[in-house]
This record gives structure tokens, C-alpha cells and sequence, in this order.
């Protein structure tokens, strides 16, 4: 590739790693948010079973690229379960009686493996959402004439490869970090959620512009106006979100050491 092409797929690059990154942390997050009523043991086990999820999906998708990109129900089925996962915490938290939500809060410690199972549907939804933004990218590249892997031009994907890995590494140890400051702020976790129903609401603009769907114009979702609306949503949440939780401060060594889950 010439000088000018390798700056062109440089740029890309960081772009990708930056976008990786900020979905890689609101996997993450939620993950962080689904384990944290389990025990010590308990949550370790479902954090690593969330985080080798995570890599599988991640790494699965990007070797059926354009299936995910064309087949709308696949990104319907991902919107819909981001948006219920949100918005089901936010009438749990807020509409429904303290005392039931308390009652079923105390059950959950034996319901293990439907939370792992909540973990990996929830780390599904976060691969298509991430192989869809990679995608959108990459293919704003002009072809390299590498060799075709997954429907794309070889060096396509391969920056789609390196922006993916990069971004497995950040939640690996965003996943950690976020335990513990959903500990230090318990406010944050409403904020949390409204994000992943955000995400939710992305996912599902992506299928009404779908060609077969045709509710909206099929290049909306790549438009500048939309991505300043979705970055911009995004970031006032996540702003609000930490001015307006409380921080209980320090953590004990006790805390420390119940939340260790690196």
C-alpha cells in the first residue's frame, strides 16, 4: 500500500479503537451491573464466563460480517433485548414497590446461571452493535486488494480485526474497574442503564433504515447528524450520570477484596 492509503487506514484505525473501546466499556459496565448481587465466588465465576462470552461473540462476528450486516432481525433481536434489559430495570427501580423488588433482589443469589445466561444475550446485542459501527467504518476505506475474509477486502478486516482486539483488552479490565465504582456509586447504575437502552434505540434505528424495512431512509444511521445525536445523548448520560450519584467514598479493605475480581 502506498504512503497515502496507510494513513488514510491509520486514522480509521484510532477511530475504530476509540469507538471499540467506549462499546467495549458499556459491555462492560453492564456485565459489572448483572454479577454484582452474586456472592464473591459466584460473581468471579460469572464475570469470566461474561468476559470469554464476550471474545467468542466478538471474534465469532466478525467472521459472518455481511450476514449480520444484511439480516435486519438480527439487529431487531439485539435492539429488543438491550431496550428490555433497560427498560425493565429503570420500572423495577422506580415503579414497583421497594418491598417486592427486595424480596426478589434476595432470590437472585440462586439464580446463577440465568444471570450468566442474561450476561452472554447481553454480550450478543454489544457484538452486533460493535461489528455494525466496525463495519460502517471500514467500508468508508477504498479496497486494499488483499484477499476477501467475510464478504470484505482483506485489509478492511483486518483493521476491523485489530480495532476488535484492542477493544476485548479494554473490557477485560474496564469489567473490573466498573465493579468497584458501581460500589463506590450506587447512583450510577441508573445511568448505566439508560445508556444501554440508548444503545438499544441505535440498534433498532439501524433496522427500520434496513432496505427491507424502509420505515427510515437507509443512509440515516450513517448521517453526521445522527452519530452527533447518539454520541452527544451519550456522553450528557453519562455526564449527568456521575455529577448526580453520590460517592460513598473509600471503599474497606473488606469491600476491596469482596469486589477483587481480576
Amino acid at each position: 500500500m502506498d504512503t497515502a492509503l496507510l494513513l488514510e487506514y491509520g486514522w480509521v484505525l484510532i477511530v475504530l479503537i476509540g469507538l471499540e473501546g467506549i462499546l467495549a466499556a458499556d459491555n462492560a459496565l453492564v456485565m459489572s451491573i448483572m454479577v454484582k448481587h452474586l456472592p464473591e465466588d459466584k460473581r468471579r465465576k460469572a464475570l469470566f464466563y461474561g468476559l470469554a462470552g464476550a471474545f467468542v461473540f466478538r471474534f465469532g462476528s466478525l467472521f459472518i460480517i455481511s450476514y449480520l450486516a444484511d439480516v435486519w432481525y438480527v439487529q431487531a433481536l439485539g435492539a429488543a433485548y438491550l431496550l428490555y434489559i433497560s427498560i425493565n430495570h429503570i420500572v423495577k427501580q422506580y415503579f414497583v414497590k421497594k418491598k417486592v423488588h427486595m424480596e426478589k433482589a434476595a432470590k437472585k443469589e440462586e439464580n446463577f446461571w440465568i444471570t450468566v445466561l442474561k450476561v452472554e444475550l447481553a454480550d450478543i446485542a454489544f457484538a452486533v452493535d460493535a461489528i455494525l459501527a466496525a463495519v460502517a467504518l471500514a467500508l468508508t476505506l477504498p479496497a486494499t486488494g488483499l484477499p476477501k475474509i467475510g464478504g470484505m477486502d482483506g485489509g478492511q478486516f483486518l483493521v476491523i480485526l485489530t480495532g476488535g482486539i484492542i477493544g476485548l483488552v479494554i473490557m477485560r479490565f474496564a469489567a473490573s474497574y466498573f465493579v468497584k465504582l458501581l460500589a463506590r456509586r450506587p447512583g450510577l447504575e441508573t445511568a448505566a442503564f439508560l445508556i444501554v437502552g440508548w444503545v438499544g434505540i441505535k440498534l433498532a434505528i439501524y433496522t427500520l433504515a434496513h432496505p427491507e424495512i424502509g420505515v427510515i431512509a437507509e443512509g440515516f444511521p450513517k448521517s453526521t447528524g445522527w452519530k452527533v445525536i447518539f454520541w452527544g445523548v451519550l456522553i450528557l448520560i453519562a455526564v449527568l450520570g456521575w455529577f448526580l450519584s453520590k460517592d460513598k467514598g473509600e471503599l474497606t479493605d473488606k469491600e476491596k477484596k469482596q469486589l477483587e475480581v481480576g
